[in-house]
């Protein structure tokens, strides 16, 4: 078992894994993300109150649980990185920002487009939608500051910083409909208790959300393999995986 594990922290051995997993992931990702689109445009009733206008919800709910969930998992790669001295995890990180800012900001744009209608205003400064705010600004200054230095290693450790320092901004987006009076909705799903959502609309949005995160495996798994050719670009085994 540590074998594998140990493994893990090779970058010959996570190209190969990842080259073939990647496949798998995509076609899997593909086949949930249809069918939970036909399943909320099409098979899900419309809302009693906001009519056809809440499968909005279907992009932007799987969206706002992605930037959450990519930004713990670039965290947890930097802080790997950084306390045991694994590139590879740094890797990781590096190649999970762009596709946590992508999420985040495609949450930050649905919200918009759900919130003029419903609640007459594109923008509130809503203690939820600014800390989903502040969320893509750390996923952009990670990046930012990554790109500012030139020393890999040093950029590692310095984004690495940022990266753990900025998790505490996660909780306080999950919670702040509940800690605060705000003008978003409370939770409906992640919540104590039954769902306030019926299971015709609950089980496409449950099935995005699974099609999401096996998304974002496949682009994180090919985003990898590059960042493990530019870091390892003078290695020997790169030579010999191009002849072969």
């Amino acid at each position: 078992m540590w074998t594998w594990f140990h493994k893990l922290a090779s970058p010959p051995h996570v190209y190969r894994i990842a080259g073939r997993l990647t496949p798998w992931f995509g076609w899997t990702a593909f086949l949930l993300i249809a069918a939970a689109l036909y399943g909320g445009l099409v098979l899900a009733p419309p809302d009693y109150q906001q009519g056809d206008a809440y499968r909005i919800i279907y992009v932007h709910a799987p969206s706002a649980w992605m930037s959450l969930f990519i930004y713990v998992t670039m965290a947890v790669a930097a802080a790997v990185g950084l306390i045991w001295r694994i590139k590879l995890a740094h890797a990781v990180a590096a190649s999970a920002a762009p596709v946590g800012a992508s999420f985040t900001f495609a949450a930050l744009a649905t919200g918009a487009l759900w919130g003029q209608p419903m609640w007459g205003t594109w923008w509130v400064w809503d203690a939820r939608l600014t800390s989903e705010l502040i969320l893509l600004f750390l996923y952009l200054g990670f990046m930012a500051l990554r790109a500012s230095i030139d020393d890999v290693q040093r950029a590692d450790r310095a984004s690495a910083l940022l990266a753990i320092v900025g998790v505490v901004n996660v909780p306080i987006i999950h919670y702040s409909v509940v800690w605060w009076n705000t003008l978003h909705q409370a939770p409906t799903v992640t919540k104590m208790g039954a769902p306030s959502i019926s299971l015709t609309m609950l089980i496409p949005l449950l099935m995005m959300i699974v099609g999401f995160n096996i998304y974002f495996l496949a682009v994180l798994l090919i985003r990898v393999r590059g960042e493990i050719l530019r870091r390892e670009r003078s290695a020997g085994w790169i030579r010999e995986q191009v002849r072969a």
